[in-house]
């Protein structure tokens, strides 16, 4: 009888795949006493009251059974009259309800993308596009945006790496890890580009409502465009959600009917007691985002003045709550710089390199933490850099 060798039965996609960089560093934290992480794109902020009290509300009437598939009528409903501020127009068989921004983000990718297509990814971007095409089958085909352009898309830059397999272009704006955001006219030329080539979009717009100084444009919203995009959007940024893993994604109904049969098999339902405060949430939460979005201006200002005043020069981001500063003046590879600033002051950042291979030379820095915390490791990052 052959020895059992459980690896031998792991996919080798699987198999092949690297862990999320992001985690790398954080296990460790979660062990260091007096450890400081600025790491984690997760609000300090708790669920307003009025919308944990709407989800007990639903749990003490009873409804704790499965929705329908694509999720409550009424928070579609809700749904569709909350994105009307970003000049989108949608009915509810338009809206898919699923477990956090990620599922819609898999699902889309798996009801669009099979052997041999391409997909468009410009990086530095958030870890899960990649993985997500190579397990559907399909070729990630990365796009380094450049600082200098403050990691905007440009263009010359689609059309370099545009081929007749190309099937998707994903976009990520406002971005995590670099903050940057495109405006209508940004977007205007990726959408001729788009348009020309006959290529879908899917566009995470999680961060839509933190953006500072103007207003979030989704690429949706432009001229022949809403068919051609797949936009995915949630809870967890906006309303300090993050537990309560509530997505949604928006796009025409023969796509949303493809990526509803996915869900269907996989997941069933999103929670229902998330839902419900959600619907609080869109209902009279307006006002809870503002709060909270001026506070993270606030937070972004002091900690971008911050690394500037050290020498770790940084565009000021427009959008998200992150802040993407450059490392290369110090002489250590991003992955150095995170390892000794975590081992000698106990401060944990992300390397740049976690988001794509162009990340290198910087770190991500989050500020959804309170200005106490952020102030505490602005000074151990000081130090560590006068040490050197």
């Amino acid at each position: 009888m052959s020895q059992f060798n459980p690896e031998s039965f792991i996919n080798r996609k699987v198999a092949d795949m690297p862990p999320s960089g992001i985690r790398k560093f954080f296990d460790i934290v979660n062990e260091m006493k007096d450890a400081i992480s600025l790491g984690v794109g997760e609000p300090d902020f708790v669920t307003p009251w009025h919308i944990r009290e709407a989800g007990i509300y639903s749990l003490e009437k009873g409804h704790t059974y499965y929705t329908s598939n694509s999720g409550l009528m009424e928070l579609r409903r809700e749904i569709c009259n909350y994105v009307k501020k970003f000049d989108l127009e949608y009915e509810t068989d338009e809206v898919l309800l699923t477990v956090g921004g990620s599922e819609g983000v898999d699902a889309a990718i798996r009801a669009i993308i099979g052997e041999g297509d391409e997909v468009l990814i410009p990086e530095p971007s958030f870890v899960c596009y990649k993985p997500c095409v190579t397990l559907a089958g399909g070729t990630p085909v990365t796009i380094q945006t450049k600082a200098e352009n403050a990691f905007k898309l440009k263009k010359e830059e689609i059309l370099e790496k545009i081929t007749s397999k190309t099937k998707m272009l994903v976009l990520s704006y406002p971005n995590n890890p670099t903050g940057a955001i495109m405006t209508r006219e940004d977007l205007e030329e990726i959408a001729s580009v788009v348009k020309e080539h006959n290529i879908l979009v899917l566009s995470d717009e999680i961060y839509a409502e933190l953006t500072f100084g103007t207003k979030h444009c989704s690429i949706a919203s432009l001229p022949d465009m809403k068919d051609r995009t797949i936009i995915i959007n949630g809870f967890s940024k906006a309303f300090a959600m993050t537990g309560w893993r509530l997505g949604f994604t928006l796009a025409n109904k023969h796509i949303t009917k493809a990526m509803t049969k996915i869900h269907q098999y996989a997941i069933m339902s999103a929670p229902t007691t998330s839902q419900y405060a959600a619907i609080e949430a869109l209902k009279n939460g307006e006002q809870s985002i503002a709060t909270m979005r001026e506070q993270y201006d606030y937070r972004r200002k002091v900690i971008t003045d911050g690394f500037n005043s050290m020498g770790l020069t940084c565009f000021s981001p427009l959008g998200a709550f992150y802040i993407f500063p450059s490392i290369k003046s110090t002489g250590m590879t991003s992955d150095e710089f995170c390892e000794k600033l975590l081992i000698e002051q106990k401060v944990a950042l992300v390397p740049g390199t976690a988001f794509g291979e162009c990340g290198e030379g910087f770190v991500r820095v989050s500020y959804a933490y309170g200005i106490d915390r952020i102030n505490e490791a602005m000074d151990r990052i000081k130090k560590f850099l006068e040490s050197r």
